[in-house]
């Protein structure tokens, strides 16, 4: 008999309890002192009793943790509070008993697990008799099971996790390993955790996956109709299926157990606000028009043909009718393309009774899943291209197609430069499989699409033949690789070294510069720079690498001078340029510097950017203007009303100074047209003088900076009135500056900010 187990759907309280670090405890006051002593502390006091908080002890918190795991990954029964009690006899309850810490069964599976911790990182010399004992219960384990929970003939499981226990390969595992207990520990646990956070109950089934490695489950077996025929040569399957049978047997990644790697790959095949919407998709009726295309393990599948008129215009093999058996495991299915449909059911209502159409293969060598993964992806661009991109080094570095083969080698130059301590890009390049940090945080993709342009490599081609080569081809494969890299490394590397501070930071605070649009903002200066050279008569082709960088060093030290001269101000505004506008923008200014050194630097369209942007910055000047007088206008004119009263009496008395009054009254007598009330005719410039004049009023909403006085922190608002008759006057010939415009769009930022502030204020 085994008793304290419960549905899933009766433990969600005691789900929320354990899903929380701490204990809590409500007592009277008069024991406050005797608990305080012994480690807890007041959270909440009452009248009558005081609410007490501790964090649960080492022990009880990885409990809690595993068995929160469980209870997330939907096992339909689970042990409460306190653990399973597993009794001798069946029917006696008075029978000799076992407490087991956790005990989690569905229809396939059952689970006993030992959770064993120390508050220090220590050896555990009593580890091989809590395995023997542990393993003593296996046989009175799998009999209850199928007493207490008759139905499917379910696999048991005896696993135990363990924290900062340090484990000797012999004998504590080796011991384990006999017992058939598997092992658990810290890394795992937290891999599960982020694995089960990332696509909800389908984690279930990697985790049984590990557990049950190889295993054929009884209750996986089915039996399909289905259409077999023949694709690039490797039989194929057709059939429908339920996406809850599906997401037992698949996965989408193929590294191993525990792996931080692994996470990362679910969640570069897998976007969680993309599975939220597929989600919703489906609840709303939504159709799948295409296969969910899979790789099942060899000898998997048993297809049966059924009788049917021979075609003799077909392959006799190819495109046959019959029943398609499916024998498999865990994790036996590859999921090649349709993550996100699949996954989306992953703890949806309809995931049992639902059917996906379903593309099978059968055996592909795993070579072979990556490049229909690839063939299909990069069509669809469903993943992101950095892995494309890796494994385009591998894949094509033989193509007989020149540029596939420019890619493979721009693919394989930035894996180096990573790899390379000696280059800037040493550990800064986030590939597939990394993590991103401060320092981290160059994508490959972000490099390879900016050196994946023409004039690099292949600078021109008629009917699809290579005429003429780039400044990087260097004859072969090999050659070309070294000379992008040595190219690339140099001109980094001197870029670098000028503004060492700025490239440094990375993308933590004040950083920008090596970043993605920082990278790709020098890449295509480098290009703008050999398509100049080439433009005035360089053959830069006919160079060796060191000649080559010889004639671009000075436009790389003048960029790296141009990025150490910009402010802090100006570093964040370069940092805050986005999508395609902001990135031309960006590359267009550091051209400007260094034509500003070398007139003859002059790229194509340069000159029209800049005027361009010269009459851009005073129309957009002149959008943030009108905005911040209208904010002004409505944010003073609701103050003074609520200050004062909404009558003219009130308000336009008391709180417009006299001077203001009598000219904004002679503008209104004037007009003829009226074009609404009196607040209508005042200047933006009126706005500071009743600011000051109310200054008890308006301090807390129009005072720009933290310290000054009432005339210092309005003078902003002299600032914009200036620049105000600039734009209003576009026949002076005056353009605003690049810095002006910012300055704008900062103090329009900061008012609305300010505004958005009073509301909420008047709201509480």
């Amino acid at each position: 008999m085994l008793e304290n187990i419960e549905k899933l759907e009766d433990s969600r309280s005691l789900a929320r309890a354990k899903a929380r670090t701490f204990e809590t405890k409500s007592v009277h006051p008069k024991l406050v002192d005797e608990y305080t002593s012994n480690g807890w502390t007041i959270d909440k006091a009452h009248r009558a009793s005081v609410r007490l908080k501790k964090n649960k002890p080492h022990g009880t918190y990885l409990e809690d943790r595993v068995w929160s795991l469980f209870y997330k990954m939907g096992f339909t029964h689970l042990s409460g509070n306190g653990g399973a009690t597993l009794y001798m006899s069946p029917k006696d309850p008075n029978s000799p008993k076992n407490q087991i810490d956790i005990v989690a069964i569905d229809n396939e599976v059952a689970i006993a697990i030992e959770c064993k911790s120390a508050d220090q990182y220590s050896k555990r010399p009593q580890f091989q008799d809590e395995l023997g004992k542990f393993s003593l219960i296996r046989e009175r384990f799998i009999n209850t099971i199928n007493t207490q929970f008759p139905g499917s003939k379910r696999q048991v499981v005896l696993a135990m996790f363990t924290s900062k226990i340090t484990l000797s390969e012999k004998p504590d595992k080796e011991r384990a390993r006999q017992a058939k207990i598997l092992l658990f520990d810290n890394v795992d646990l937290d891999y599960y955790e982020s694995l089960v956070h990332h696509v909800g109950p389908a984690a279930k089934y990697q985790l049984l996956s590990d557990m049950l490695p190889g295993k054929t489950i009884s209750g996986l077996e089915i039996k399909v109709p289905a259409v077999r025929t023949k694709m690039g040569g490797a039989y194929c399957y057709t059939f429908s299926i339920s996406p809850e049978y599906l997401l037992k047997i698949a996965y989408v990644s193929h590294r191993s157990k525990g792996k931080a790697s692994d996470i990362n790959t679910y969640q570069r095949m897998l976007n969680k606000r993309r599975l939220s919407d597929i989600a919703e998709y489906i609840s709303e009726d939504g159709i799948f028009p295409t296969n969910i295309v899979i790789n099942i393990e060899k000898n998997r599948l048993n297809f049966q043909r059924v009788h049917q008129d021979p075609d003799p215009k077909r392959d006799p093999d190819s495109g046959l009718l019959g029943w398609l058996t499916v024998r498999p495991t865990y994790k036996s299915a590859w999921i090649i393309d349709g993550q996100h449909r699949l996954f989306a059911y992953s703890g949806h209502e309809r995931a049992e009774q639902s059917l996906v159409s379903v593309l099978a293969f059968e055996g592909l060598l795993p070579s072979k899943q990556a490049e229909l993964f690839v063939d299909i992806n990069s069509r669809q661009k469903r993943v992101p291209p950095s892995l494309l991109q890796e494994l385009y080094a591998e894949m094509h570095w033989d193509s007989e197609n020149p540029e596939e083969r420019v890619r493979a080698i721009i693919s394989k130059a930035i894996q180096d430069l990573e790899a390379n301590p000696e280059s800037p890009f040493f550990k800064r390049i986030q590939k597939a499989d990394t993590d991103a940090n401060e320092l981290c945080c160059i994508t490959l993709s972000s490099i390879f699409g900016a050196m994946n342009k023409t004039d690099f490599y292949i600078s021109g081609k008629k009917q699809g033949a290579v005429i003429e080569y780039g400044p990087l081809w260097a004859g072969d494969n090999d050659a070309t690789l070294a000379r992008t890299i040595y190219i690339l490394q140099k001109w980094f590397d001197t870029v670098r070294l000028k503004a060492q501070d700025w490239w440094d930071k990375g993308k933590g605070q004040g950083g920008g510069l090596a970043m993605n649009d920082g990278i790709i903002c020098s890449v295509n200066v480098l290009r703008s720079v050999f398509q100049h050279l080439d433009a005035t008569g360089h053959k830069l082709i006919h160079l060796d690498n060191e000649d080559l960088f010889d004639r671009i060093k000075q436009y790389a030290e003048i960029l790296g001078e141009y990025y150490a001269s910009l402010s802090e101000e100006e570093r964040r505004r370069f940092r805050d340029l986005r999508g395609i506008q902001g990135q031309t923008t960006r590359i267009r200014r550091c051209q400007k510097a260094i034509h500003d050194r070398l007139p003859r630097f002059n790229p194509p369209g340069l000159e029209k950017f800049l005027q361009e942007e010269k009459a851009e910055t005073n129309k957009r000047g002149k959008e943030i203007i009108d905005n911040i007088e209208v904010t002004l206008q409505k944010l003073i004119i609701e103050e003074l009303k609520r200050e004062y009263g909404p009558q003219d009496s009130e308000w336009w008395i008391l709180g417009i100074p006299k001077t203001v009054r009598t000219k904004v009254a002679n503008l209104f007598e004037a007009d003829d047209a009226k074009r609404g009330g009196k607040e209508y005719y005042f200047d933006l410039i009126d706005y500071r003088d009743i600011a000051v004049k109310n200054w008890g009023i308006f301090e807390s909403l129009l005072a720009y900076g933290k310290a000054g006085n009432k005339d210092k922190r309005t003078s902003w608002m002299n600032f914009v009135n200036e620049k105000r008759k600039i734009v209003s006057h576009s026949s002076s010939g005056i353009t605003l500056s690049i810095d002006d415009l910012n300055q704008l769009e900062e103090y329009k930022k900061w008012l609305q900010n300010q505004v958005i502030g009073s509301k909420e204020d008047s709201s509480n």
